[in-house]
This record gives C-alpha cells, structure tokens and sequence, in this order.
C-alpha cells in the first residue's frame, strides 16, 4: 500500500528543518525523514556555529546572495525566538604586505556583495580592540556571529511541529522515482525504516540530505544525467583543535592567506560560552565516516595560529571534533557554488535537490528555505 503525503524533505539538517519549517508556515502537509537517530548529528552538529556576513563569495552567486540574506533573517529569529547567539564580530587579518593588498581585494568582493559594514584598521587599532593580536592591517566585521546551532534547530523543528509537521528517524530514503505512469502527478519514495520498507507518494519532495544528497540524485529515476554530479571519492574532513583555559580574543580571529598559498588558514572562532577553538582546515578521506582527529596536527596548528598570535602557550592546543564538509568539488578544485536543482532546471515537477550546500549553510538555512518554496510554487 503507497502512503500519500503532501510534502516530503529527506533530511533534518539545519537546513532540512528550516525548508520544513518553510513549507509548513505555508499550509503544506509536511514529513521530514532523517536517517539518523536524531536530528542534526552530522554536519549540522560539527561546525564552527559561526553566523557569516557574507564577505568572501564570488558577486552573484548564490552563496553570496543567500548568505547576506539568510544572516539578517537568522538574527531577526534569533531575537524573536530566543535563541542564544552573539554579534561579537570578527578580525580579518592580514601579516603581510602582500596580504594587505589581498585584504584590500576582500573588502572590495565584500561591498559588491552589498556587506557594507567593514571597517578598516591598522595594526594599532586592531590591537586597541585585541591586545593579544600581531597584525599589519585588518578588516573588522561587525555583523559576524556565534549561535548555539542545536537551539536553533530545536527552534526550527517547534515550528514544523506546530504547524502540523512531523519528523521521522531511522528512515533511510533508498530511491525516489519521477515520472512513474502510476505516479499520478506524485514522486514515490521508498523508504528503509526501523519497521520495515514503506512507499510514499508525495506531491513535492526536498533532497536535503547533505552529505547524502549527491548519492539520492544518482537513486532518483526519472532525472537527467547531467543533475547528477559525479559521485565523491574522497571527502573534505575539517579538523578543529580547542584551546585549554579562557580565550584571550573577545572577537573570531580569521587569517588572510595569498591566492596562491596551499594553506587556508587556520581560524580562531568562539563558541557561546566563551572558549576558543581553531579549525577547520581541510584533508581528504576516503570515507565521510572518518571523524579521527588527529592529535599530531596540533604543532602545525600551532605554527598558523602563532602567525597572528604568538602569545599561544606550548602544549595548549588540545584534539577537538572534525566535521565532514558536502562539496561538489574533490582535491585541487575551485569551491563550487550552492546547487539548487528545482523543476526548471530538471524538468521533474515537485522536487528540489540541495547539492553542495556547506559553508555558509548554516547561516543561509532560512534563505534556502524561502528560495525552495519559490522554486517550488
């Protein structure tokens, strides 16, 4: 027997609840599915819970529109909801003359991006604001924050759930099939729950199974071959190292590194009750299960971070958690944009895929959300 549901999201992610939260505020009958125990344990709970402003994307593209969007809608929710975050802001900062000049670049892809409150400080004043800061120059990001990312998500599966939503774990989505004759005008997804198999059909189907999600294109009948990207091979792991004792920063400390540099810097974020951690940086895995950190990268950890701050005392630096990023990019390649495949794109009626969707998802989930339901309607 097919169950038939109005709306269905395959995964509950931070951004899989907020598109939820999206459709059900619309009238739609919702079911989110999640294959984990729980929701929000993969990327969404190994992050560095910052807020981003919106400063680093390509003019144009969708992470740069999103985020800038989604960072004004996930503060105005914040407040309203009463979730606990911080706009404790953020230093860019640069060593070098060279860096300097691409400091300067920064700025610029900022303003185009319409982030129109960076101020720029020399080393004096940017240590007038952090003592303990080795700088040439820096750029400061008022609008930059910290979020408890569990509270949010908690938030946001409160508004699904009363607005009649229901979230469902322990349910492995196995394949979606589009245009089946029997169909009716509905896309039917098989489902490995903990009872057994089950087949829905359901009028709209959401793909926002992150780091799933390019796998489910390749399970979905009835889509074009050139909507699924290759499959990965190898994974972006980002490390984080935490600090022992208080941090001596009241701001996130972010490195500027050449274009043509291997290194991505090493960031200093902070979490809400004040204790500091560096990361992510990237190496690549071979299975995105592979969550090891390994506590022998903490000297050259402590190499990048004494680039800005040399004050860090020996042996401080301590293996923290790594999370799993969902590029569509494998080794030695250009970051991708977000991917949001709707009907126009694919040609199937009612689905959506998210691809891609890592930094700045968090902060753009309520963006992405909005941007579904357009596609959709």
């Amino acid at each position: 027997m097919i169950e038939r549901v109005d709306c269905v999201v395959v995964g509950a992610g931070v951004v899989g609840l907020a598109v939820a939260r999206a459709l059900a505020l619309a009238g739609r009958e919702v079911l989110v599915l999640e294959a984990e125990d729980s929701f929000g344990t993969q990327t969404s709970a190994r992050n560095s819970e910052v807020i981003h402003a919106g400063i680093y994307y390509p003019a144009g593209s969708l992470k740069a529109r999103l985020c800038v969007q989604g960072r004004d809608l996930l503060y105005a929710y914040c407040a309203e909801r009463g979730i606990a975050h911080r706009r404790c802001g953020k230093l860019i900062v640069a060593a070098s003359a060279a860096q300097e000049q691409e400091l300067r670049a920064i700025q610029a892809r900022a303003a185009a991006n319409g982030v129109a409150d960076l101020q720029w400080l020399g080393g004096d004043q940017a240590r007038a604001l952090e003592p303990q800061l080795q700088c040439q120059a820096a750029l400061h990001s008022p609008s930059t924050g910290i979020i408890d990312s569990h509270g949010l998500m908690l938030a946001l599966l409160g508004d699904v759930q009363n607005a009649g939503g229901l979230l469902v774990t322990h349910s492995k989505v196995k394949s979606l099939v589009a245009r089946d004759k029997h169909a009716q005008g509905t896309i039917i997804i098989e489902v490995a729950g903990a009872d057994g198999d089950t087949t829905l059909a359901a009028r709209q189907v959401v793909n926002a199974a992150g780091l799933g999600a390019i796998a489910l294109t390749h399970r979905t009948q009835g889509l074009p071959a050139a909507c699924r990207p290759p499959l990965p091979t190898r994974w972006a792991r980002g490390s984080y190292f935490t600090l022992a004792g208080r941090a001596p920063f009241a701001r996130l400390i972010y490195p500027v590194v050449e274009r043509d540099s291997a290194s991505l810097g090493v960031h200093l974020t902070l979490d809400l009750g004040e204790q500091a951690r560096f990361g992510p940086d990237v190496q690549w895995v071979a299975s995105p299960d592979d969550l090891q950190v390994d506590p022998a990268r903490a000297a050259a950890f402590a190499a990048e971070v004494r680039r800005y701050w040399p004050g860090l005392p020996d042996g401080a630096l301590q293996a923290g958690y790594a999370g799993m990023r969902p590029k569509l990019t494998g080794p030695g390649e250009p970051a991708a944009d977000f991917v949001i495949q709707g009907p126009r794109e694919h040609g199937v009626p009612g689905l959506v895929n998210l691809l891609g969707i890592e930094s700045p998802g968090l902060t753009s989930c309520l963006a992405i959300a909005d941007e579904v339901l357009m596609r959709l309607d």
